[in-house]
């Protein structure tokens, strides 16, 4: 049975689509807040709530700027956005997603890559086999991690397997990754280049030389992204626009009761939106 479930407000690729989280006693919650980071406490076992599944287009990303902070699909300049098709990729080539209970503080520079944070929960690649749903919380097991330097800020790339991937078992750390599925790696570091080329911008650029880092070094980096959520969810730095309303967190400033937050959902519109659109599919070949 699972812990979390979703629940559907508004119509999909439009402004008003937003999807709601509940935990197992059908309570409203916030996935970013409210969902432990880990699973059990076991050291690499952590959970991973899916925002964008495998070979999708609509950016889809938590709302971490509204009460509950629901999955909405990103605008900008009023337009809902779509990641381009780039040759030979379709979409994004792995269930990508975050970890919740993680800040990458804007205000806080990376000792590792002398850049601030991007101001969200820590973003995982999780490369398995399986392709779960939008809203989807998986159990995934952390193998590396990439820095992406992204107009000057830290945006750190966790690459992550589903626990429950039948080939799960064959991976450990970054290494088992360029063993056991040849060329994702560079596949990812190559998206992950181009993939704002066609909306006009340029190549993005990556610490490390755009080195993948161990898993040894990932669980560091998890463990200081989570300390900086500790310190926004208990006031102790400028969480800025960040909405930190949440149900489950005790000793929290932030906290709501279940019928603050069940009104906060209801006050959410549901009706159809005519503006409703789905991305027009065209390749992009951005070969030198």
């Amino acid at each position: 049975m699972a812990q979390y479930h979703t629940e559907e407000r508004g119509q999909p690729c439009s402004h008003n689509y937003r999807l709601f989280f509940k935990n197992v006693t059908g309570h409203y919650i916030s996935p970013f807040h409210d969902i432990p980071l880990k699973v059990n406490s076991k050291e690499n076992l952590f959970n991973m709530i899916v925002e964008i599944p495998r070979w999708t287009n609509a950016k889809m990303e938590i709302a971490t700027e509204e009460p509950l902070n629901p999955i909405k699909q990103y605008v900008k300049d009023g337009k809902l956005r779509y990641v381009a098709n780039i040759f030979p990729y379709k979409g994004y080539i792995w269930n990508y997603g975050t970890l919740p209970q993680t800040w990458e503080d804007p205000h806080l520079k990376d000792k590792s890559t002398d850049c601030c944070g991007d101001n969200d929960p820590i973003d995982v690649c999780e490369i398995g086999s399986k392709i779960p749903s939008c809203g989807e919380v998986i159990q995934v097991k952390i193998l590396g991690i990439l820095a992406l330097i992204d107009e000057g800020e830290t945006d750190w790339k966790l690459i992550a397997i589903n626990v429950n991937d039948p080939e799960a078992s064959k991976f450990h750390d970054i290494d088992d990754v360029k063993k056991f599925k040849p060329g994702y790696l560079e596949a990812t570091l190559n998206w992950f280049r181009l993939y704002k080329v066609p909306d006009g911008k340029p190549e993005n650029q990556f610490a490390f030389n755009g080195e993948f880092k161990n898993k040894a070094f990932a669980l560091e980096v998890v463990k200081s992204t989570h300390q900086c959520w500790k310190a926004l969810l208990m006031k102790k730095c400028n969480g800025g626009t960040i909405n930190c309303t949440n149900v489950q967190i005790s000793d929290s400033p932030f906290r709501c009761t279940q019928e603050e937050a069940r009104s906060l959902v209801e006050s959410v519109s549901s009706s159809p939106n005519k503006e409703s659109n789905n991305e027009e599919q065209v390749w992009h070949f951005l070969g030198k």
